[in-house]
């Protein structure tokens, strides 16, 4: 059975997440229901990351095992064709090994997570950005941020319910950009990079870190909450919908080319 791998772009607002559930609908339900009609079986896929309720994918990646041997172009048109109206496309795909798995091959994971602060309503971009009505001082938030990075217990930043045998984790990255955009509102975009991650964890780091940016946290206080190794000493937890899947990263690129 030939294997390929799926580049996933998807609006999370209407489905319960990734994962499939029963009588709900999820981007992992849509997706194998689309490679049902290619060919009529039942078709379990598997991803990089299993993203909650709300939260979109940019650059989501799954693999799936077809009985044909399909042009990867194909395959991808034919997924996007039944995929309609649902608000998902696969953006790239490329065989690969029989081995390859896009979890456990994985090296990396990104995100990003959009904040903006604006007092009128967002039109457009509603449901894509978390919005704020103050503003927020971001290098303090980056301050607080540094605290954050190499090895830790991240257990004061996971959920409750976080299923992760351990909550030691290495962040290699958490990058606080803001900037101003064309209506005049500032836009401040968290960059977070990791091999792996907690459940909760990037909208934890996000929900703690606008409290500094609005001046009720110091960023010490970051590193205290960090090393208090208790989940009620984090910071509010922020909503999904500002949250992406941004990117996964393989030792070799499997869409590279494609």
């Amino acid at each position: 059975m030939p294997r390929f791998a799926l580049k996933i772009e998807y609006d999370g607002a209407p489905f319960v997440g990734w994962q499939r559930q029963k009588e709900l609908p999820s981007v992992q339900g849509a997706i194998e229901a689309a490679l049902a009609k290619l060919e009529p079986r039942d078709h379990t896929i598997a991803a990089a990351g299993r993203t909650d309720a709300g939260v979109h994918g940019l650059g989501q990646v799954a693999h799936c095992d077809m009985d044909k041997d399909w042009s990867p172009d194909r395959l991808a048109g034919a997924l996007n064709h039944h995929l309609r109206p649902n608000p998902v496309a696969i953006v790239a795909c490329a065989q690969v090994a029989d081995d390859w798995h896009a979890r456990f091959s994985a090296v990396e994971r990104r995100y990003l997570f959009r904040l903006v602060t604006r007092r009128a309503p967002l039109v457009l971009e509603r449901g894509k950005v978390w919005q704020i009505g103050h503003s927020l001082d971001a290098k303090a938030m980056q301050a607080g941020a540094d605290r954050l990075l190499g090895r830790h217990d991240f257990t004061t930043f996971r959920s409750s319910i976080c299923q992760a045998d351990s909550p030691l984790r290495t962040l290699d990255e958490l990058r606080v950009e803001a900037v101003t955009r064309q209506d005049g509102a500032r836009e401040v975009n968290f960059h977070v990079r990791a091999r792996s991650f907690l459940h909760n964890q990037v909208r934890s780091f996000v929900g703690t870190l606008e409290r500094v940016g609005a001046g009720a946290w110091s960023p010490d206080d970051v590193a205290t909450a960090l090393e208090a190794r208790d989940r009620a000493a984090c910071g509010p937890v922020c909503p999904p919908h500002g949250l992406y899947l941004a990117g996964v990263s393989y030792p070799h690129d499997p869409f590279n080319g494609a």
